[in-house]
């Protein structure tokens, strides 16, 4: 089978288009024939050498997360998958015996790890990990829902969001904003959401973005979103210099989830601010195999339709990463082996 594995850690240029055997499923494992794999930041992190988890001792290296496909074939101890089925994958790896296992959720896992290898034309994974899709929901739109999707669901969640909310998400044109946008209007809540592109806000508008605020330093957007109101909940992938401007924009006793740090790995934030407005900053990482769940149930009862830039074929796997890597898009970049 073909793979796009990562031969070096210098960006696009190091994917390159390999042969290797076509995997064996073991005990309580399943084969899928891979028909859409998205791509994240976190694939283009390894792939810059930005990452902990791998090195070049890893190389060749296959990543993607975000498998969605048919079912090739099962090992044993497979009691509910059978070859055929269409089936989108939960990237999480947890121990399954720590604490948070036993009690959930399980991204608190203290072993938690992602999924890699969707890359390829077939992906050996945990069978207990494949969430059935039902015929309505296209594989191309599934692949786009474990890591953008899911982790904004999650965040939304522990924000507490609900209907008539004000979300604050700055970088909205990123593949967790996006994903926010429209999840925020599932929710019937109301987004407010910043990008240094008015054309990339026209579109985000076209989704569901109810307050666009063009810009990128925090002082100009501090003070444009404090003209729209208060806000309730901050979705923070970014990190850096926003996650003060976060808390500068929430309400008293606001929430904001923290799950990245595109623009940086430390903030600096007022602590006076933090604790006199009862203020609450929460770490989110990815959401759990019950969020993908719902998200898939919502999908197949139209509520959302993921947003997809652009779709690649495996050999133009390269030309994704560099897509991501200019920013050009909206919306998830899509691999279909």
């Amino acid at each position: 089978m073909r793979v796009a594995a990562f031969n070096d850690l210098s960006g696009p240029d190091g994917v390159s288009i390999i042969n290797r055997p076509i995997p064996e499923p073991g005990r309580r494992e399943a084969v899928v024939s891979v028909e859409a794999c998205s791509i994240n930041r976190h694939d283009l992190w390894i792939l810059e050498g930005d990452s902990a988890m791998v090195d070049t001792d890893d190389l060749p290296f296959v990543s993607g997360l975000d498998v969605a496909g048919t079912v090739r074939d099962v090992g044993d101890d497979v009691p509910d998958i059978e070859p055929g089925d269409r089936v989108v994958l939960c990237p999480n790896e947890t121990c399954g015996t720590c604490r948070y296992c036993r009690e959930g959720p399980e991204n608190l896992c203290e072993n938690f790890s992602l999924y890699h290898g969707g890359l390829a034309e077939a992906a050996r994974v945990q069978a207990d990990r494949l969430v059935p899709l039902p015929d309505s929901v296209g594989m191309v739109e599934a692949a786009a829902l474990p890591t953008a999707y899911m982790t904004a669901y999650h965040m939304l969640r522990r924000v507490e969001a609900g209907p008539t909310d004000v979300v604050f998400i700055p970088g909205v044109t990123g593949g967790v904003g996006v994903a926010g946008v429209q999840l925020v209007a599932v929710l019937d809540a109301r987004s407010v959401g910043t990008s240094s592109s008015r054309a990339k806000l026209d579109r985000l508008e076209s989704l569901g973005l109810d307050h666009p605020v063009e810009g990128t330093d925090p002082n100009d957007i501090r003070d444009l979103v404090a003209d729209i109101g208060p806000v309730d909940g901050v979705l923070n992938h970014l990190g850096g210099a926003y996650t003060q401007l976060g808390l500068d924009v929430l309400r008293r006793g606001g929430r904001m989830a923290v799950c990245g740090r595109t623009a940086g790995g430390t903030s600096e934030i007022d602590i006076p601010d933090l604790f006199l407005g009862h203020k609450h900053v929460i770490g989110s990482t990815m959401g759990t195999q019950g969020d993908l769940e719902t998200l898939v149930e919502l999908v197949a009862d139209g509520a959302f339709t993921p947003e997809i830039d652009e779709t690649y074929s495996l050999e133009r796997t390269d030309a994704a990463f560099a897509t991501m890597q200019d920013r050009e898009s909206v919306g998830k970049l899509v691999v279909t082996p």
